[in-house]
């Protein structure tokens, strides 16, 4: 793969941590804003990607990039992608995927008419830790109680205290804690169990933009109950609760790096089979497997789980 990446925010640092230990990537450009393009300037360097842009659509025309990677606030995503498409590039969107399941598709349908593979940057689901989960579930279900809690006191929370709006609390550009951190809890419980007859989102509200909330999801069978914040603070811990025994693991949902097994027989079991350190290096991994073989079926069954994802995520914002 050789990857162009559009952006340069605080996930495109975090990502290129982690770059050199994916095989068989190649960090071929990067584009900003002219505003941003010394902090571009400084990652080329630092990271050995070869060009650096200040006009995405010398990216998507680079023939040195076959694959963009779409790092901007999530209110540009679709803009972005479907040029990115357009151009016949493959496409690695972060989370959110898009603001409406109608540009999902239509996204979808321009990548199929060019040949090309569109993604979902989220971790959880790539990790070998969540695969095992999945596998292990029957051990302890019947499950009927779920506990999904992503806390991570924001960075930016101070500054939007005092008023200095970012990205990630601005509603303007898509932002809120739905969307940038209960979206993992999400991807979980969907990736795990399914999608949901009923969705409530219970959201608290300041200043126009949810910045914590909790998200229930009723089955048939079972609750989940989906806490995120970022005005909170506390070392979280989540729970998968089943009739033979329960799963759970402490802190992120995003990152699940190492879970413990519990059986009402007494046996527990600590478990941690994830390959990397860094939580994105398994995710880009399988992209670069996916890309580099064009393999078509493993990308649709992940649009597929994205697209139910997205259902969610519109069904939550509506029942509000």
């Amino acid at each position: 793969m050789k990857l162009g990446i559009v952006g340069s925010g605080k996930i495109v640092h975090d990502f290129l941590t982690t770059a050199n230990k994916i095989a068989n990537l190649e960090l071929a450009a990067i584009s900003t804003t002219q505003r941003s393009q010394q902090i571009a300037r400084d990652l080329a360097k630092q990271y050995g990607i070869k060009e650096v842009f200040a006009d995405n659509d010398q990216l998507y025309h680079d023939a040195n990039v076959d694959t963009v990677y779409v790092a901007v606030p999530n209110s540009l995503h679709y803009e972005v992608v479907k040029k990115a498409l357009e151009a016949g590039k493959n496409v690695i969107c972060e989370k959110p995927y898009m603001a409406t399941t109608a540009q999902a598709q239509e996204l979808k349908q321009i990548a199929d008419e060019h040949h090309v593979i569109i993604v979902e940057a989220i971790t959880n689901i790539h990790l070998p830790n969540y695969k095992a989960i999945k596998r292990i579930l029957p051990k302890i279900g019947p499950v009927h109680i779920v506990s999904l809690n992503y806390t991570q006191y924001s960075s930016r929370y101070d500054n939007f205290l005092k008023g200095i709006i970012e990205p990630v609390f601005d509603p303007a550009k898509d932002g809120g804690t739905l969307k940038d951190l209960n979206i993992y809890n999400i991807h979980l419980a969907v990736g795990l169990f399914g999608k949901p007859d009923h969705v409530q989102y219970y959201p608290v509200m300041q200043k126009n933009i949810d910045t914590s909330g909790i998200l229930n999801l009723t089955y048939a069978d079972k609750q989940a109950t989906l806490v995120a914040a970022k005005d909170c603070y506390t070392t979280p811990r989540s729970f998968i609760e089943g009739e033979k025994g329960s799963i759970y693991f402490d802190g992120s949902t995003g990152v699940i790096d190492n879970f413990t097994i519990e059986l009402r027989t007494g046996e527990t079991k600590k478990v941690n089979l994830n390959k990397f350190d860094h939580r994105m290096a398994s995710e880009f991994t399988d992209f670069v497997n996916i890309i580099d073989n064009h393999d078509v079926d493993t990308a649709n069954e992940l649009y597929d789980h994205s697209m139910t994802v997205m259902d969610v995520l519109a069904a939550a914002v509506k029942s509000v």
